[in-house]
């Protein structure tokens, strides 16, 4: 591994390396300054951004400068700049512009695109990530950086907004329809995230940001990180040359240091349903006789008449103290050496590590012993009596991710008809995960042989749930007391993994284009591209258990000597129904290495696994398409149309167990592994036709009616196209090998088929002023989409003999689905008002969208028969696709009272259902909720600014459910955070 296993604790306060990368920086611009030889001209305004005068109130000084008279700032600036933009869209769209650099009203990427029309996030971390746009997950959409694919470390298509600082970003736009030469992957929609062009920018400017962030649950903490911090130093400048050519340079770096401490408390993601007339002594999956068992599935005689009810395996209370570290690196170039040719260059590299140490109190038998239950009609749980082992549970984790992208354009117009352009494009990203977890369970014995009180049945507790608040109140037995360290150290168990993801993507294209002096058409464009995204993983464990007989005093010695107070106070106090205030709780890195005799064991000398990920994805396309204007009702219309080809071929590498044929002497054999691997290589290929129109009609100056419509592709996610088989051997003699083969389970399935769906938009958009817009639209969407198991029959070559075996492996449905979905966006500033209300401005958004897509449960939904294809009624009610909301609603109130701004953003977002990352999983449903954000600015003078940020003000903490809504799996509290900020330019 290229960094340390371990992260020293740090002090509330702390330096950082790259503060002298900072210092370095400004210095280099400073030295670049003084050694320029004449002052740079100002250049146009950027594409996109008013370009006239904004016109001065009467009360203002009228012999003020022309250039007092332009300039507008702060967040009436970025409306105006995002409002032009969706303006002079060749699509359906909505944006969010700064018109300088750092000036994005939002704390992150993910924050800022919440608050676009139609866009809603999912948060972890107290961040805002995945982005759903209208209703589809991020399965369905796709991002972009500065219009090239960027790669991630989870093994699917969405991106991480955290590795972007916002500070270096200038525009965030979300295409809503497609357009033949956009990259393909955006059912739902693209976001494109765009940088500043140097010499767009038209002035130098060097740039100082410093930023003092606060967790509020930091004060909880005993020994807390105090103060974090995040600084950006950017320069960007132009320059002339003397035979005509220009160059702008624009360079930012950022280092940030910051805690994000969690309270969580949670339920295990595998659920049953328990047969209610059953009375439980043990699991409610045990059989109680030979012909009645208390775990009720889907095609059991008893599931249609008798009732049940929802339980996990476990469950969970998680303190988390987290430490969080980035630097990042932005640079773009562009050079114009005459009238014919521009360059572009641009790079980008971001490096996130993040610490947690977790201790946990755990029942680990969250489905034993359960009396007196009473459930609603749905199943899910609301009072019970149960019975369960007791853990404490240590768990320190290292997350480092790095990322890496870059880009190089060349454009070339030799003439007014023609312009032709190459982009080369490059994108990778590596991320590695270690944990260290170790288990001390209770028992009838503590560590010094006395008698435990309130242990029963030798190891377990007894318990009270009830649900009636935010989350349970769970009771355990007083006479056990989960505050006492002697009362755990049973069963050590010391667990080290670790997971490798790594995503690579290099891109090509090329692009023509032709612009006719008159006619119908005002281009034709073509181009090609040709892609290859490779992706591979691993998942290795080394887990060690101790018999407690044979390691008496070791445990006792380990229990001991890495006892710490627990770490915080209040623990999850603002959650109403919480009764775990405090338990036992252990040095995690301390009892780790008191208990295996190491700091970290390594990992296993052979990582080869059938689970593991190798997979290659080649993308060509080709597109023609034109643009158009002419008149429609006798009103001037702008639009394009065209298609696109696209071919994907997939080649997956995989392990399966290799298998010895052991022949007996009556003919008969048995089989048996050899430990060792064989590679499996399997391909696919597909490819599709995307056509696409989109039309602007000019109904007045002010009034756009646009249309769109358009057929797009959504890939399936690179991690579940693995090529490994796991074979499961019968016991027993067997006349051949096929009969000897119980199952082969499929870890992927390359040969998955892209999800594809024709969409229709209409919008009806009025630019009263740059300061106001009034938007509707209507959407429609049919889909194909959902997974199914099916049996693909394979060949295998097991001891020279081959035998073809129906592998199961999901498959994408050919069940159509259809979305529905409206959406409003208004943004007004009441100019008209005295002083000083005529600051005021309003910008506020909401979407509705509903789908019939069903979802099923993985194991308590519809079942269908891989072989025969019959659906088997399921227990539970489907959720719908992915990531849908209802409704999705965002609005800001801003004020500017001379230098200062003022704003407030409310965002909200109805229940939606999330899937878990790395495979199918049982439904998960995350309960609504809004959050408020608030920001301040003061412009001190021309080059001095500071600033008060607030996320989160509501304490809105993330809640949700599973398998179905209103039954409890998870609580997320990480409070309201605080950042105060200071920008000098020069």
């Amino acid at each position: 591994m290229r960094r340390q296993q371990q992260v020293a604790r740090v002090h509330p306060i702390r330096p950082s390396a790259l503060r002298n990368a900072l210092f370095c920086a400004i210095c280099a611009a400073f030295g670049t300054q003084a050694a320029q030889a004449q002052e740079t001209p100002a250049q146009p305004p950027p594409a996109g951004q008013p370009s006239g005068p904004v016109p001065t109130p009467a009360s203002e000084d009228q012999d003020a400068t022309e250039l007092d008279a332009v300039v507008v700032t702060g967040i009436r600036a970025s409306i105006q700049s995002s409002i032009q933009n969706k303006r002079d869209a060749t699509v359906v769209s909505d944006a969010l512009s700064a018109k300088d650099i750092g000036d994005l009203p939002a704390l992150s990427i993910g924050e800022a695109i919440e608050t676009i029309t139609g866009a809603s996030t999912h948060r972890e971390k107290g961040g805002a990530t995945e982005i759903s746009i209208r209703g589809l997950g991020p399965f369905l959409g796709s991002a972009s950086f500065n219009g090239r694919e960027a790669t991630n470390g989870s093994g699917d298509r969405s991106v991480n907004f955290n590795q972007f600082p916002s500070e270096l970003i200038n525009t965030v736009e979300i295409y809503k329809t497609q357009r033949a030469d956009f990259i393909e992957g955006g059912i739902a929609g693209t976001i494109n995230m765009e940088t500043v062009k140097p010499l767009s920018f038209g002035e130098r400017r060097i740039q100082l940001d410093g930023r003092a962030t606060y967790p509020e649950y930091d004060r909880k903490l005993d020994d807390g990180e105090g103060i974090g911090w995040r600084g950006t130093a950017s320069y960007l400048d132009q320059f002339e040359f003397a035979n005509g050519g220009r160059l702008g340079v624009s360079l930012g770096v950022q280092s940030l240091e910051s805690s994000n401490p969690e309270e969580v408390a949670a339920t295990s993601s595998t659920w049953r349903a328990c047969d209610a007339t059953v009375e439980l002594s043990g699991n409610c999956d045990s059989a109680i006789n030979d012909d009645l068992s208390g775990n009720i599935v889907p095609g059991d005689p008893r599931a249609g008449n008798t009732p049940f009810y929802l339980v996990p395996n476990g469950r969970t209370y998680r303190q988390i103290v987290e430490h969080d570290e980035r630097d990042a690196v932005f640079a773009a170039l562009q050079w114009q050496p005459n009238d014919t040719m521009e360059v572009n260059f641009d790079y980008q590299w971001s490096d996130r590590t993040f610490t947690e140490d977790r201790s946990e109190l755990v029942l680990s038998e969250g489905r034993r012993g359960i009396r007196n239950a009473v459930f609603d009609e749905n199943g899910a749980m609301q009072s019970f009596d149960g019975q369960s082992a007791i853990e404490a549970n240590s768990n320190y984790k290292i997350r480092a991710e790095e990322y890496e992208g870059a880009g190089l354009n060349f454009q070339w117009r030799p003439s007014a008809a023609w312009l032709f352009s190459t982009d080369l494009a490059y994108s990778h990203t590596l991320r590695t995960e270690n944990d260290w977890t170790t288990r001390l369970r209770a028992d009838d014995e503590d560590i010094d042989g006395e008698d435990v009180a309130g242990i029963v049945d030798a190891r377990r507790v007894n318990y009270r749930y009830d649900y009636r608040g935010d989350m349970p109140s769970v009771i355990i037995d007083p006479a056990f007391d989960i505050t006492r360290w002697e009362n755990f150290g049973d069963v050590p168990r010391m667990r080290r993994d670790e997971q490798q993801r790594e995503h690579t993507l290099r891109a090509f294209r090329f692009d023509g284009a032709y612009f006719p002096e008159r006619g119908f058409l005002t281009a034709v464009k073509a181009g090609v591209r040709h892609a290859r995204s490779d992706y591979r993983d691993y998942d290795d464990r080394v887990e060690i258990e101790l018999d407690r007989n044979d390691n008496l005093d070791l445990i006792r010695d380990a229990n001991i000597g890495c006892r710490v107070d627990f770490p915080q106070d209040d623990f999850l106090d603002e959650a109403g129904g919480n009764t775990i205030e405090r338990w036992a709780t252990f040095d995690s890195r301390c009892l780790f290495r008191a208990l295996t005799g190491v700091d970290d064991t390594g990992r296993n000398p052979d990582l080869r696994n059938p689970a593991n990920n190798d997979v290659g994805e080649k993308t060509q396309a080709l597109y023609l398409m034109g643009e158009f204007a002419s008149e429609w009702f006798g009103l001037p219309v702008t639009g394009n149309f065209g298609t696109r080809w696209v071919k994907t071929d997939v080649r997956a590498m995989g392990l399966r167990s290799d298998l010895d044929v052991i022949r007996n002497a009556d003919g008969s054999i048995s089989l048996e592994p050899t430990g060792e691997f064989e590679t499996e290589v399997i391909k696919a290929s597909h490819d599709v036709l995307l056509p696409s129109f989109n039309a602007a009609l000019e109904l007045t100056e002010d009034k756009i009616l646009r249309l769109g419509v358009y057929r797009a592709m959504a890939r399936p996610d690179l991690s579940a196209m693995g090529a490994g088989r796991v074979i499961d051997i019968e016991d027993g003699e067997f006349g051949n090998v096929g009969d000897a083969i119980d199952s082969i389970a499929a870890t992927g399935n390359p040969r998955t088929r892209p999800l594809l769906s024709w969409n229709g938009d209409i919008s009806f958009e009025w630019y009263p002023n740059p300061d106001s817009l009034l938007a509707v639209a209507l959407y429609y969407k049919q889909f194909t989409g959902g997974e199914i198991p099916v049996l693909v029959d394979e060949t295998f070559v097991i001891d020279g003999e081959t035998v073809v075996v129906p592998v199961e492996q999901l498959d994408t449905t050919d069940r159509k689905s259809d979305l529905f979905g409206f959406e409003f966006t208004g943004s007004h500033r009441f100019s008209y008002l005295p002083a000083p209300f005529d600051g005021l401005g309003v910008k506020a958004s909401y979407n509705y969208a509903d789908s019939n897509f069903e979802n099923h449960d993985l194991r308590l939904g519809d079942q269908i028969d891989p072989e025969t294809g019959e659906t088997t009624p399921g227990l539970v009610e489907p959720a719908n696709i992915f990531g849908l909301s209802k409704h999705v609603a965002s609005g800001s109130l801003y004020w500017t009272l001379g230098p200062v701004d003022l704003q407030a953003i409310y965002k909200y977002r109805s229940e939606y259902y999330q899937r878990f990352v790395g495979g199918p999983s049982q439904n998960r449903y995350i309960q609504s909720g809004s959050t408020v954000d608030f920001r301040a600015t003061w412009r001190a003078s021309e080059q001095l600014s500071f600033s008060l940020e607030a996320s989160n003000l509501t304490d809105e903490p993330r809640i949700s459910y599973m398998p179905v809504p209103g039954n409890f799996h998870e609580y997320h509290g990480y409070g309201r955070r605080y950042y105060l900020g200071v920008r000098y330019r020069f």
